[in-house]
């Protein structure tokens, strides 16, 4: 929206000529379709996340013999009572965390380091490393899945959550050692040859100087990362042999009665705990997440 900023008079004292009625008529028809534009994604987004938590309190019966989209006759809010309890919903997510954070922690300290070595540190052979690692993200998850089963059934691995740390830390470091190479682009070399001549070592200046100055990215590409992880089903579902190892993706499946009923009630109330749990971290995260991404748009 343009602003004003012409005087209402001219120096003369004479009243600002009015702008032309069809200048006028186009810029209120410009704002009118970027209102409008708005409006349509806004409902796109929104509605979906409306209807889902408004099914998650219908009864059974209410969901299969009344409309997709009327509301609910009794709003079942046991619903919920019943996913976290009956549906183990609790020890999915504890499962998720447990799998989650420690891989996350992995992969933003080795990716990091190794993005530092790639971009600031001068050694032979740097490009083609950068390479190597760039061709780990071209091998489709699939094709790794019975070799690294075999490998971890060898090594006694199985029955524990130490397949899922592993994998998830092998299949996110290509795409964090690249971002990461990316942001260290932007920091200044002068940095680093200042902090060499005031007796620094490597370690203190990735510790002291560089994580620092790229907290944002570590914080972007760690959002990327953990949605990446916390929505996987494929890999959970490949290495994870019991009941009580299951992680919350894996655990939606079990809301099956017998024959294959699903119970839909239970199973929107769980995908709701799902989804807006991992929305509000977004809420939270999304201003840093934008300076993030930003920061390796433009060197510095």
């Amino acid at each position: 929206m343009a602003i004003d900023t012409l005087p209402k008079t001219t120096s003369s004292g004479h009243k600002r000529p009015k702008q032309p009625p069809l200048r006028a008529a186009r810029k209120a028809g410009g704002r009118l379709w970027i209102r409008l534009a708005v409006a349509v994604l806004l409902v796109v987004e929104v509605y979906p996340l409306i209807w889902m938590f408004l099914t998650s309190l219908k009864s059974n019966n209410d969901y299969l013999n009344n409309s997709t989209w009327s509301l609910p006759t009794t709003w079942e809010w046991g619903n919920y009572a019943e996913a976290w309890t009956t549906g183990n919903i609790g020890l999915y997510v504890k499962n998720s965390l447990l799998a989650v954070v420690p891989a996350l922690a992995l992969i933003l300290l080795l990716g990091t380091a190794a993005g530092f070595a790639l971009q600031i540190m001068v050694w032979k052979g740097r490009s083609l490393t950068l390479l190597v690692f760039l061709a780990g993200m071209m091998i489709p998850p699939q094709m790794i899945l019975l070799p690294l089963f075999t490998v971890y059934f060898q090594a006694g691995l199985s029955g524990t959550l130490w397949p899922l740390i592993l994998t998830y830390t092998g299949t996110g470091l290509p795409l964090t050692v690249f971002m990461m190479a990316t942001y260290y682009k932007t920091v200044p070399r002068e940095l680093f040859e200042a902090a060499t001549l005031d007796g620094a070592g490597i370690l203190r200046a990735f510790w002291t100087i560089s994580v620092p100055m790229v907290r944002n990215a570590l914080l972007t590409v760690g959002l990327v990362q953990f949605f990446f992880i916390w929505n996987d089903l494929l890999i959970a579902l490949t290495f994870t042999n019991s009941q009580d190892l299951r992680t919350i993706q894996v655990g939606l499946l079990n809301f099956t009665g017998d024959f294959g009923a699903t119970q839909y009630g239970p199973l929107f109330a769980a995908i709701c705990i799902n989804v807006f749990g991992t929305l509000v971290i977004y809420l939270f995260l999304n201003q840093k997440v934008m300076k993030g991404l930003t920061s390796g748009a433009v060197k510095g």
